[in-house]
């Protein structure tokens, strides 16, 4: 059978390492072996997409976790399906090895990888939702005690004064304000905006 292994990290700056280490110790070789650096809330994709490509029947899909496949609960059961019943190509889940469809090829093996797969993808899309009330949670508790979130903005330069005068009194224009305070026109604009409303 030609194996291949598919991870996946939410961000560039996570380390794969372990995804990969786990796939090689399976026995998948380093070219067969599949990578996409984005979120696993869908299957849009670019390295999954090649990879669907090359399972078939006589394939076997490795992956190291259910959520490094996907993390949404009806997308995850879809794809499942597709790999497994349109492609022919066995599943097996490293960290859940009751999730393997290379055993029990009869009608009772089928049913208990749906059941846990269910169960599974789940818990997954639960506890991404789960992470995301946090978050909320955190942020609104935050912006209650006064927290500020974002840049702090920039100081107002020195000649600011003298540059917003001259545009209001017509001798320059304000983008050669905005050149003299060193600023993107948006930016002085909002800033003698502020300015304005202050005094």
């Amino acid at each position: 059978m030609k194996v291949y292994g598919y991870m996946r990290v939410s961000t560039k700056e996570q380390n794969e390492d372990r995804q990969r280490i786990a796939l090689l110790e399976m026995g998948v070789p380093e070219q067969n072996i599949y990578m996409d650096k984005q979120s696993g809330k869908d299957f849009e994709r670019p390295q999954y997409k090649k990879l669907l490509q090359q399972l078939g029947r006589d394939t076997v899909l490795f992956v190291k976790s259910i959520d490094r496949l996907g993390r949404n609960y009806a997308d995850l059961n879809e794809q499942w399906r597709i790999i497994t019943k349109e492609k022919g190509a066995d599943i097996v889940v490293i960290d859940m090895p009751i999730l393997d469809t290379r055993r029990e090829k009869n009608l009772l093996g089928t049913f208990i990888d749906d059941i846990v797969l269910a169960l599974l993808s789940y818990v997954a899309e639960n506890e991404r939702a789960n992470i995301r009330q946090r978050q909320a949670e955190g942020i609104a508790a935050a912006k209650a005690k006064g927290v500020k979130f974002g840049r702090p903005p920039l100081p107002i330069p020195d000649n600011f004064h003298k540059a917003h005068k001259d545009w209001r009194s017509g001798k320059i224009s304000m983008e050669e304000a905005a050149k003299q305070c060193d600023m993107l026109p948006q930016t002085f604009y909002g800033k003698a905006r502020k300015f304005e409303k202050a005094d």
